[in-house]
């Protein structure tokens, strides 16, 4: 795993200083994927851990090592069944509040998409974020903080989480790949994991590629540009391929320098992609952007 003071250097020097002034406090709302999780459960390390150094955990530990793999009593991590969590899910969860830990006093939750919750599964959680005992800590993780209910906003610290372009745009730039082209893998991807699945596929860049020569295209060449989005629309079959198109075109073209031009064509993109999500095929979305 890649180390937090990489991932995200500001928070993690933040959440250190938390740590060695003991004053961690008992419910947090981490608003975005990169690395949440990871300090989610640095912090629950920091409760467990059996050699810690300077109040932070050494990661070494046998706690540090069940905890990182998801198999330690006290630390419970719930994720979304589906679209959902269900509010019976949570309530049982919650009764676990009642319960000492197995391990020690200490108990740690960590609740993923918790925007999923139920609206009664949510409110369940209320009473803990209001009336907390005094060893048990609960960290909601959202990639959508606008989703969450505001009840639950307003008593929680909140802690944002943004993606660390500079870090995986080097990643990408280890892997071989243009400083172009490994910026924009940045911008797509979610996280590491997610960038490295990109880099792997070499689809994904024949799509980016493809993408590339398409906006060149439209810009300067409106014959070509019609035999181009045959030739994406050939390459981007399966919606999670077309759905990675829109997002190249996007950035290709925000990339562009004339600016009147790349407004006109942003808003023709957003118009074909909702078009596309309402069932159009990609190729006539793409044809509608191109003619209109």
């Amino acid at each position: 795993m890649t180390a937090l003071d990489q991932l995200q250097p500001k928070l993690f020097e933040e959440f250190k200083a938390v740590l060695q002034a003991d004053r961690l406090n008992h419910a947090y709302l981490f608003s975005g994927d990169f690395a949440s999780l990871d300090m989610a459960l640095y912090l629950a390390q920091s409760r467990f851990c059996e050699n810690l150094k300077d109040k932070l955990p050494c990661g070494n530990c046998r706690a540090c090592h069940l905890i990182q793999n998801n198999e330690f009593s006290d630390v419970k991590l719930l994720e979304p069944s589906g679209q959902v969590i269900k509010t019976d899910t949570v309530k049982e969860m919650m009764r676990d509040f009642s319960s000492s830990g197995f391990e020690g006093k200490a108990q740690v939750f960590i609740i993923r998409d918790c925007e999923k919750m139920h609206v009664n599964a949510a409110n369940s959680l209320l009473k803990f974020i209001e009336e907390p005992q005094s060893d048990s800590y609960m960290f909601l993780l959202t990639s959508d903080e606008n989703k969450v209910l505001p009840t639950i906003k307003s008593r929680t610290q909140i802690f944002r989480f943004p993606k660390n372009l500079d870090y995986l745009t080097g990643v990408a730039e280890k892997a071989g790949f243009l400083k172009t082209n490994a910026q924009i893998y940045a911008q797509v991807a979610k996280d590491e994991k997610h960038l490295q699945e990109l880099l792997l596929n070499k689809k994904v860049l024949e799509l980016l590629q493809s993408c590339q020569i398409f906006i060149k295209a439209l810009m300067t060449n409106q014959v070509q540009v019609y035999l181009e989005v045959a030739r994406l629309s050939q390459i981007a079959v399966d919606k999670s391929e077309q759905e990675l198109a829109f997002h190249f075109l996007t950035l290709l073209l925000n990339k562009e320098s004339d600016a009147k031009s790349k407004v006109n064509y942003l808003k023709k993109l957003f118009e074909a992609r909702r078009m596309w999500s309402s069932n159009v095929s990609f190729q006539n979305a793409l044809e509608y952007m191109v003619i209109s």
